[in-house]
């Protein structure tokens, strides 16, 4: 009876070794693959991730979801709409300050009345300090700039970056309201800088979009954006979507504004590939 026992003990103890040994060649066959399937997307776990999904027919509207949290917007409303753009460090020199007339280089032409109709030139929509829009123009967000940005928020989003456009087509009240509140805070001359009169700002043409990162809101209407490597990705590739730079570092004397590194207009590509090769603005390219 001893005997027997012993027996099927051994040949038990016998089984499992054979099935840990298994199970030990079988891990290591995965271990294996997964090490060359990894290699074989560039060592991008990301992108490795994201072929194994398609694959077991996983899509990317569930994998987005999952991946991209939820903006607060009150939160967006607060940091962007609430409070003036963080000023920069940007120091313009006194010679480049006393060229700034108010009447010429974009600033604005004191006692002038609103127009009828906008200001094409070249067929380009101008809004700044020279040339106002018509208290009535109310165009809305325009649709070919969103294309645009969503085309380069889904390139961006491949680098890593999750790009949001927290504040684009505003209306004429609108402005009058947020200006007046920085007005309050500022003073008129300080508010001048960074934020545009009712009638004067280039959110009214539907055509700008203020850009930041999603889970970055700090850097929101701040200069500091420029220096994030989101803001980085956007400056070297917005061109190649239409978007140019509106107000770049050193160009105040220009354009009349401080250093905005999330504020971009949309042009078109063309425009903006030119532009931006030049390292001008859009002032300069229309010689206004």
């Amino acid at each position: 009876m001893k005997q027997k026992n012993k027996y099927s003990y051994q040949k038990k103890k016998k089984k499992q070794g054979k099935g840990l040994t298994i199970g030990l060649l079988i891990s290591g066959i995965v271990m294996t693959g997964l090490v060359i399937w990894i290699g074989m997307n560039d060592w991008d776990l990301k992108k490795s991730y994201e072929t194994v999904s398609n694959a077991i027919g996983l899509s990317n509207t569930e994998t987005e979801k999952a991946a991209i949290p939820d903006i607060d917007k009150k939160k967006v409303d607060t940091l962007t709409n609430e409070q003036p753009p963080l000023k920069t460090d940007e120091k313009v020199p006194e010679k480049v300050r006393e060229s700034f007339n108010p009447s010429v280089n974009g600033g604005y032409i004191e006692g002038q009345t609103l127009p009828l109709e906008p200001k094409y030139i070249n067929e380009i929509l101008i809004a700044n300090k020279k040339y106002p829009l018509p208290e009535t123009f109310a165009p809305g967000e325009s649709k070919d700039a969103r294309v645009a940005f969503e085309k380069m928020a889904a390139e961006a989003k491949l680098s890593g970056y999750t790009l949001t456009a927290f504040s684009t087509y505003r209306s004429f009240e609108y402005q009058t309201t947020l200006y007046e509140k920085y007005v309050a805070k500022d003073g008129k001359e300080e508010a001048d800088r960074y934020s545009a009169r009712p009638g004067y700002s280039e959110h009214q043409t539907g055509l700008a979009f203020d850009i930041g990162e999603v889970n970055y809101e700090q850097h929101f209407a701040s200069s500091s954006f420029g220096d994030t490597e989101a803001g980085k990705w956007i400056a070297a590739n917005a061109h190649r979507f239409g978007f140019i730079m509106r107000y770049p570092l050193g160009k105040e004397a220009v354009t009349g504004y401080m250093y905005e590194a999330w504020h971009f207009r949309y042009v078109g590509v063309a425009v903006a590939k030119e532009i931006f090769n030049r390292e001008i603005t859009l002032e300069e390219y229309l010689e206004i």
